[in-house]
């Protein structure tokens, strides 16, 4: 196994495969969720050395924090686990809003704290912006909870890059979590020249790009969800996309690995990223995606790989 990292300029040490954990209890997101597979799922991570867990209020409208909550209470380990989670939506009459404004990060963190059933919430982000607050004052608000000992490390996630300097003006921002795969690799540009300089940790979703990048699919495959719509997944650009993924088969095959592992160890060989967050419905996809450490990559696949992608 490899050895821990540290996120960014935080005290939070973690084993660099984490857990997203949107489809632990997000029946809003996934038709069919099965809770004690869920269960089982947590259980075998956590048993297998995963620490660092990710999810969010609106997976499954906080029933993901509850589930973990109860898991990890169960188990006994809340001290051996590093839990992230984001809030800022709230139903006012049905009606879904962003809001964050200091009162409502207070309330929202105070929420958050009681589904998982712990004092202290490890790293919380601002999920989405706002239109409203002054960025610096949202921060400055989870700043005042950090001192409070209610969250350890302060992060924001879908901010553009104004919003988040706007955000760590003071110096407050521990992490960002964007998208970025290597169908997507635009905050390269946009947003890890100034990550990487103010020791802001990035956080990659989407590693796989729905699938896409895990090397599961072939030009039958049919898509009855989301993904029907998805430009990467239509006509000529999903035959491209096939066939870069068929190049980075061939290079998995040579280093004894799966494509999925090979991915993630591209993302985690990255300055500006220090852990992944892959997504599983299943213990076993744990348990393989766990696997990636066992991949070391030189500068010559980083940069193949790279170009396969440009």
């Amino acid at each position: 196994m490899s050895k821990k990292v540290r996120i960014g300029k935080t005290d939070l040490v973690v084993n660099p495969i984490g857990l997203g954990a949107n489809a632990i209890g997000g029946h809003n997101l996934y038709p069919g969720i099965d809770e004690q597979v869920n269960r089982e799922l947590l259980k075998t991570a956590i048993n297998e050395g995963l620490d660092f867990i990710d999810t969010a209020f609106t997976y499954g409208m906080g029933r993901s924090e509850e589930i973990i909550g109860e898991v990890v209470k169960e188990m006994r380990k809340r001290q051996d686990l590093i839990i992230a989670t984001k809030g800022t939506q709230k139903f006012v009459n049905s009606e879904k809003l962003i809001d964050n404004s200091p009162e409502y990060l207070r309330e929202t963190v105070d929420a958050s704290l009681k589904r998982l059933q712990t004092d202290y919430i490890d790293l919380f982000y601002i999920h989405y912006p706002d239109e409203n607050t002054p960025k610096y004052e949202a921060v400055g608000a989870l700043k005042e909870l950090k001192d409070a000992g209610k969250i350890r490390a302060i992060g924001v996630s879908n901010f553009s890059p104004e919003q988040l300097k706007e955000a760590n003006q003071d110096g407050y921002v521990d992490v960002l979590q964007g998208h970025y795969n290597l169908l997507n690799r635009q905050a390269e540009q946009d947003y890890f020249p100034y990550t990487i300089k103010n020791h802001i940790s990035f956080v990659p979703y989407f590693p796989f790009a729905s699938g896409l990048l895990a090397g599961k699919y072939s030009k039958d495959t049919q898509f009855n969800d989301f993904r029907s719509n998805m430009p990467q997944f239509q006509g000529e650009a999903f035959e491209e996309n096939l066939a870069k993924v068929e190049r980075l088969r061939s290079i998995a095959n040579e280093k004894q690995t799966e494509v999925s592992n090979l991915v993630l160890a591209w993302y985690l060989a990255h300055d500006a990223i220090d852990t992944v967050i892959p997504g599983a419905k299943k213990p076993e996809q744990v348990i393989r995606n766990l696997k990636t450490l066992e991949v070391p990559l030189n500068k010559v696949e980083f940069d193949e790989i790279s170009k396969i992608f440009s």
